[in-house]
């Protein structure tokens, strides 16, 4: 094999090196073309160059057009597949190049064919901005080619900006002519010039005006107007706007809706078979079609939307009455190809790619958010968001995440990607950043750690995840300082909390809440919400006024329009002065001269709402043929009416119990453990092989370094049972952001668990709430992890500490570090399967047996 030296850079013609000044290591060369037949004859003298210098060649074979190279032309074919997505196929190339390495050669079929398959100019363009500069770094010669007058404005552009040289290609008389448009480091007299490329490697350059004239007047030059190349998507939606007319005319085209609805569907849906048959039976064209009058950029408008939109769809077809007191949707969708480019363009790309890769997946966390914060979007793009801006005025909306991956059946993806809200006020200018903040928040979440943890716990690092938006207006009244909806919440057709035996776990629950429904959604440590079982909602866990006063909600979330902010604060400080908030609904008072609280009796008692909420939820299950999970707001009305905007639908994840056999203990096993109140998850039967107890007592008399450092412990410990059947105990919330009521573990904490325990107590004078209904039992459920809360004080709810305590403590042969903590932290592991968990769903209770003796020693 020849030395570095030997490499002499050509395009295989002697005289169109001297044209362009010469060939140079790392030159990209992009041909702009009128036919296949002008880059073949380019092609042919440059690979016949390639052979004479021995130099290795590299041809990617990917495009429908006919083959550049035969395999006697001695080049290395490759064929790359389209086909497979934009990721997969800048995998399959650079993975070749980064093989290759340096000096190689390079042809590309015609990439014209890419954007033809992606359906998207600036997705091509996105192609050529990643591997262009990789190939300058490894001083190769490379050739590709583009079809000229074809492709928009925008993806031409960044062709242009990033290669060395664009010639252009015109034939007239059956003679080929070159003008240079772009020259990179060379004299900038090349690009004065058309050359005729006459015998042999001669090029001589056109000066008579007349042949010049000639030439160019038959190049098919596009005018003035940069709007006259008309993209892949606008081709198509016209066409299928041509069809919808044509309907609406009267004369209707059946097999054409078919046809376009199928096409216009894969560009705009993530490809999720669990979701197909919803899209087909309850989306229309004119659906599709009104999704793309709201569209910012292309691409997926991924799971979120795409659910959101489906529930509306199902109620209109199936529930017409209920579906005509929703509040219209006003949102606009941000398509994938917007956050593919911006990774393209802010140098991301490449930190994401080893995000896919488990041993690299945490690299340059840091550096990517910090590059993602200060990131630049396109002018299209930023023209767009102005144009949206402009729609709403200033009132409030919400940028949220709807990545590819979101809201499917198996991975919800709850509380993993953030949303944001913009209170939207002040100068335009100002308006514009804030919402480009927001966006650039959303997609820092998709490479951020929390994200990355979620989906290597389920397999999903090597995903093609894309990040979409979904921007809505705020639900709410305008006209005050602080803006929020009446009410908002969760609403589960499924409800996995049995505190009662009249509770059907078939007829659903809400999570309620007023104002925002971050509080619903999120946990709030601070406070609490109201917990309805549709089917019994006069029901609630409390007993007594004074437990239910202590169990109200206090504060709520609102938007402060002057401080361009969320607040969380007082709800009695926040609602002040608001005339139209309906008090009367929402809150009780047990004496007539004390304070009211947050009760929502009145809304349950007085109005539909119970009612709607259930025919929602049964309409919703029938459709997905699964129980789901939906996000709403609330705003009463005069006359007891209301509106409920539907915001988010999803599968909820979780296994139903009907046909499972009722796990239940043998009356003469001795219980370690006794629980009745809360379980969460099926009915099931669990065989712990090692148990970790944080005791209560101990753990309520800590400081807050203290609680930190056993959180790290369990981390530790959970990472040391991977592969164990572990049953995990401690007192308070787990994952709670309050260290004051349990212990602060991420999920990642204690994603080994098999069943996961919060006895709620901590010492005297503190009992914590449990943790029903957010997005960390979310991730439980998900995670087909057992919950159960135990209540030491109440009925049927027992610990025998003392039995687990006489066990050997093996904390400090697991982590010799830690074993200042083990009068705190005990783990103890079952040497035989003699220890039992037994959890009855329908009756809300969990057993924890030992049946034969001895149940758990040392070893393990």
């Amino acid at each position: 094999m020849p030395g570095p030296n030997s490499f002499t850079p050509t395009t295989g013609l002697s005289g169109l090196d001297a044209v362009l000044r010469g060939v140079q290591r790392g030159d990209n060369i992009v041909w702009q073309i009128q036919s296949l037949d002008e880059y073949c004859s380019l092609v042919t003298r440059y690979a016949e160059a390639a052979n004479a210098q021995k130099r290795r060649l590299i041809y990617f074979r990917f495009a429908e057009h006919w083959p550049l190279l035969d395999d006697d032309s001695g080049a290395e074919i490759h064929h790359p597949r389209p086909a497979d997505g934009f990721d997969a196929f800048v995998d399959q190339v650079h993975s070749v190049i980064e093989a290759t390495g340096p000096e190689t050669m390079y042809v590309f079929d015609c990439l014209s064919d890419l954007a033809e398959a992606w359906q998207s100019d600036r997705m091509m363009g996105n192609f050529f901005r990643l591997t262009c500069p990789r190939l300058f770094d490894l001083d190769t010669v490379t050739y590709f080619a583009i079809l000229r007058n074809t492709h928009a404005a925008g993806a031409l552009q960044m062709i242009t900006e990033t290669t060395q040289f664009l010639l252009d290609v015109f034939r007239c008389h059956d003679r080929l002519y070159i003008r240079p448009l772009k020259v990179q480091h060379r004299s900038a007299a090349a690009m004065n010039l058309i050359h005729a490329w006459e015998a042999g490697d001669t090029f001589r350059p056109v000066t008579d005006s007349g042949t010049v004239s000639e030439i160019l007047a038959g190049s098919g030059w596009r005018g003035l107007d940069d709007n006259r190349i008309v993209s892949h998507w606008r081709r198509h939606f016209a066409a299928a706007r041509a069809v919808a007319e044509k309907r609406r005319a009267g004369t209707p085209d059946p097999a054409g809706e078919t046809f376009w609805f199928d096409c216009l569907a894969k560009l705009l849906f993530p490809a999720d078979p669990g979701m197909a048959p919803l899209i087909r039976n309850y989306l229309t064209l004119d659906d599709l079609l009104a999704i793309r009058e709201r569209m910012i950029g292309i691409g997926s408008v991924g799971g979120k939307a795409l659910g959101m939109l489906l529930a509306r769809a199902i109620l209109r077809r199936d529930a017409p009455a209920l579906h005509a007191q929703l509040e219209a949707h006003d949102s606009f969708f941000v398509g994938t190809e917007v956050f593919d480019t911006f990774l393209v363009r802010n140098g991301l790309w490449w930190i994401r790619r080893q995000q896919r890769d488990p041993a690299t997946f945490l690299n340059q966390i840091d550096e990517a958010h910090e590059r993602i914060m200060r990131g630049s979007f396109t002018a299209s793009t930023l023209h767009q968001f102005e144009g949206m801006l402009d729609y709403f005025g200033e009132w409030p909306f919400i940028v949220r995440s709807s990545s590819r991956l979101e809201d499917q059946y198996g991975n919800a993806f709850a509380g993993q990607y953030d949303s944001v809200f913009c209170a939207n006020r002040g100068p335009r200018e100002k308006r514009l950043e804030d919402l480009l903040n927001a966006v650039r928040q959303v997609y820092a979440s998709t490479l951020a750690e929390k994200a990355l943890r979620y989906r290597q716990r389920r397999g999903l690092l090597d995903a093609h995840e894309q990040m979409a938006l979904l921007i809505m207006r705020v639900s709410g009244t305008a006209g005050h300082r602080h803006f929020h909806p009446h009410a908002a919440g969760v609403g589960l057709s499924f409800n996995p909390y049995r505190w009662n035996p009249r509770i059907d776990m078939q007829a659903g629950v809400v999570r309620l809440v007023a104002g925002l429904g971050t509080r619903a959604v999120d946990r709030a440590d601070d406070d609490y919400t109201r917990l309805i079982a549709l089917n019994a909602p006069e029901l609630r866990p409390e007993t007594n006024f004074g437990a239910i006063a202590r169990h109200a909600q206090r504060r709520m979330d609102a938007i402060d329009l002057e401080q361009n902010r969320i607040i969380t604060g007082p709800f009695a400080e926040l609602t002040e002065g608001e005339e139209d908030f309906p008090l009367e609904l929402f809150t009780t008072r047990e004496q007539p001269d004390r304070p009211p609280f947050l009760t929502f009796d009145g809304l349950l008692k007085k109005t539909s709402f119970v009612d709607t909420l259930r025919t929602l939820l049964d309409n919703l299950q029938a459709a997905y043929r699964h129980p789901v999970e939906i996000e709403f707001t609330l705003n009463v009305l005069s006359d007891l009416n209301y509106r409920i905007n539907l915001l988010q639908c999803r599968p909820m994840q979780v296994r139903g119990t009907n046909g499972e056999v009722r796990a239940e203990p043998p009356a003469f096993a001795p219980s370690l453990v006794a629980a009745q109140g809360a379980v969460i998850g099926p009915s099931r039967v669990i065989r712990p092989d090692r148990i970790i107890y944080v005791t209560p007592s101990s753990y309520g008399q800590l400081g807050q370094s203290e609680r930190l450092a056993i959180a790290r412990i369990i981390g530790k410990l959970n990472q040391a049972s991977a592969g164990k059947t572990l049953l995990l105990l401690g007192p308070g919330r787990w994952g709670s952001r309050d260290l004051w009521l349990g212990i602060p573990v991420a999920f990642s904490d204690i994603n080994n668990v098999t069943a996961l325990c919060e006895i709620v107590a901590m010492h005297d004078s503190l009992t914590p709430d449990v943790s029903l209904g957010t997005h960390f039992i979310n991730e439980l459920v998900e995670a087909d992890m057992l919950y159960f809360a135990l209540f030491p004080n109440a009925e049927g709810n027992r610990i025998n500490e003392k039995a687990i305590r006489r066990q050997p403590n093996r904390l400090s042969r697991l982590l010799p570090e830690a074993r200042e903590w083990a009068d705190i932290v005990r783990v103890v592991d079952v040497k035989t399967k003699t220890m039992v968990l037994y959890a009855d769903a329908e009756r809300q209770r969990v057993t924890v047996t030992v049946e034969a003796p001895p149940a758990i020693n040392s070893a393990g």
